[in-house]
């Protein structure tokens, strides 16, 4: 008999050669009607494989993250499916699940193409397949049958990837007469499609790399309900809305120049006093809670990165050195900001006592992205990071970990991102080898995170082996306005770098110890963070961070001078504004200023004059009244305080 441990606890026995299904139809029928694979130790498999020993079963429905995998990498295989029947002769390359949907990487030969006007054949043919409500099988193959299998099929792209595979742990999954290389898991047939929608065509190199073949690549998504698939492409619309490359456009926050080069974003004055305010509110909240600022160059030694491990990380695909007159001496833009503070940490003896050390800079950094992925201000080839790096003593790592988690929830409260959550990151208890640092030393610091994290009360999710090989980490993933899933803010525990910078302190004992290196970025980047700002509140800044706060309109040129007095009052009080001295009627005007998302509109004629004061229209609201400058300027300020004081630390 098996022993199966549910996610409540209990315990249920079952014949052995139980499948997820007749556990999920020992709980309810309804559980087994919804289930569409199910966790095993862990690991997701498909509905209908067998268990083959005692173990924690937690059954999955559409509604779980795991699920929705499950039900989109199925539908990438009846898209391959579908492709086979509609253009005879298509070579598929690779068909994952991805966070919204699904892709699927083919070869169509030459001469053939396919655009968006080739969806609704495709979609109606994926739908008819669907229907037939197929199971998906998994079978073992040898290595040499699966050789043989693709090799009469002509399909170059399926070999390839078997050659970097073992025999033993080869699977193909079939649906009707459909055949694919995968791991799994699927669903346990395709009746659960119900809705399909074909999103996007691009190009994608066979296996993300430039020197090889580019393959067309199809995006798609599906759904059990059309009801849902309605909700979906009404988000995606709101999306295209919200899209930040569109509003940086139209709020003149930024550009790209082909002559400046890809990637390399140029900030426009508005956008740039957003990224100022930015630094200083989060330059202001670090002084606060105890960093010293640093400055470091824009290029650094290739030694420098040699001894960090950057180079090896980056340097085959980063910028090409840079070359001096000098004989043999080469520098490199830097990639990273944190072998910089090593060296600034090294510029003296430390003691225990000066300890911890708290180095931040908002520094810029460049590695080449390939073309192809390049995308707005969230990928980019020079972006500038929050960076900060904290050397401190074993014992203090739980302490500064808290406070990073407070400042990273300072910043969130601070800009309206109230939906995230907190990923800790821990080493492969198995496989300890390809960890550098002692097992107390681990051990110490991911008992850190995790009492940290539940100490502030944060929604988490642990996930082993997903440390990086110098320690483990917490990630926060955040959700916008859409519920789409960003990671922001990071903290890393570093002892890697210490040992390769040879960072000493002398402890209290006389002995020479090593820090602990914590990595700290609440915005990640600059240029990423606007980016998702932008998306997530539209282009609505908070009132302390919008580039232009207010926009005075006069109504005719006979009020100019007014109006000219009312500017100068508001910056006095040092608010950020214009005054619209156009040739133009207010109503225009007005349109404009909506449009441009201005927070006020103060607008100004005969009457405002006499009496000294002004009519307010607030975004998005309309009109609020007449008041008298000062009395605006009282009010604005009073929900400014309100909004920091909201998200005080």
């Amino acid at each position: 008999m098996l022993n199966i441990t549910l996610p409540d606890g209990s315990v249920r026995q079952f014949v052995d050669g139980a499948t997820g299904y007749d556990v999920a139809a020992a709980i309810s029928e309804g559980l087994a009607r919804n289930a569409v694979g199910v966790r095993v130790n862990g690991e997701v498999r498909d509905l209908h494989r067998p268990i083959e020993q005692d173990a924690q079963v937690a059954i999955l429905t559409w509604n779980d993250d795991d699920g929705k995998m499950a039900f989109w990498h199925s539908s990438a295989h009846v898209l391959a499916e579908a492709l086979e029947a509609l253009y005879p002769g298509v070579k598929l390359g690779i068909g994952p699940a991805i966070e919204n949907g699904f892709y699927y990487d083919i070869d169509l030969g030459e001469g053939r193409t396919i655009s968006s006007e080739d969806f609704p054949e495709i979609e109606k043919k994926m739908l008819e397949l669907a229907r037939q409500k197929s199971k998906f099988e998994r079978r073992a193959v040898s290595k040499a049958d699966a050789v043989a299998y693709f090799t009469e099929k002509a399909d170059p792209y399926k070999l390839d990837l078997l050659e970097r595979l073992e025999d033993g742990s080869i699977t193909f999954y079939q649906q009707g007469n459909f055949v694919d290389l995968c791991r799994g898991p699927h669903l346990p047939d395709t009746a659960n499609i119900k809705a399909v929608k074909l999103l996007n065509v691009a190009g994608a190199y066979w296996r993300g790399d430039e020197k090889n073949k580019q393959l067309t690549r199809i995006y798609g998504i599906t759904f059990p309900k059309a009801k849902e698939l309605t909700e979906y492409l009404e988000k995606l619309e709101e999306a295209k809305r919200r899209d930040h490359r569109k509003l940086g456009k139209e709020l003149e926050l930024f550009a790209f120049s082909d002559k400046v080069g890809a990637g390399l974003p140029l900030w426009l004055p508005k956008g740039t006093m957003l990224r100022e305010k930015l630094e200083q509110f989060l330059r202001r909240a670090q002084i606060k809670a105890g960093y010293q600022p640093v400055v470091t160059p824009h290029i650094g030694s290739k030694e420098l990165y040699v001894t960090s491990g950057h180079y090896e990380k980056y340097g085959a695909d980063s910028f090409q050195p840079i070359k001096t007159p000098n004989p043999g001496e080469e520098f490199f833009l830097k990639p990273m900001n944190c072998p910089h503070h090593c060296e600034i940490y090294k510029t003296k003896p430390r003691s225990y006592r000066d300890l911890p050390v708290r180095l931040a800079e908002f520094g810029t950094v460049y590695r080449y992205e390939q073309s192809g992925e390049l995308h707005g201000l969230t990928r980019v080839r020079g972006f500038t990071q929050d960076d900060a790096h904290i050397f401190c003593r074993p014992d203090q790592v739980k302490e500064e970990f808290t406070k990073v988690i407070d400042l990273v929830l300072y910043v969130f409260r601070a800009l309206g991102f109230e939906d995230f959550t907190a990923q800790i990151s821990l080493r492969d208890p198995e496989n300890k080898a390809k960890y550098i640092g002692s097992d107390e030393n681990w051990d110490k610091a991911e008992q850190a995170i995790i009492e940290s994290a539940a100490e502030k009360g944060l929604s988490t999710v642990t996930e082993l082996g997903e440390a990086a090989f110098y320690g483990p980490k917490l990630d926060f993933m955040v959700r916008d306005a859409l519920g789409r899933k960003w990671q922001l803010g990071t903290v890393q525990v570093d002892y890697n770098l210490p040992e390769r910078f040879d960072l000493e302190y002398v402890a209290s004992d006389n002995s020479r110890q090593r820090p602990v290196m914590i990595h700290r970025a609440p915005f990640g980047s600059l240029e990423r963070f606007v980016a998702v700002l932008i998306e997530h509140c539209a282009g609505n800044f908070p009132l302390w961070l919008s580039p232009e706060q207010f926009a005075v309109l006069p109504i005719s040129e006979k009020y100019h001078d007014y109006a000219q007095q009312v500017y100068d009052r508001l910056m006095s009080a040092e608010l950020r504004g214009t005054v619209d001295h156009r040739d133009e009627k207010i109503g225009r005007k007005i349109r404009d200023a909506e449009v441009s998302k201005v927070p006020y509109m103060l607008i100004v004629g005969e009457k405002e004059q006499e009496n000294g004061i002004v009519s307010v229209r607030k975004h998005g609201e309309g009109d609020v009244g007449s008041m008298p400058i000062d009395s605006f300027i009282k009010s604005f300020e009073s929900q400014v305080a309100a909004m920091m004081d909201g998200a005080a630390m």
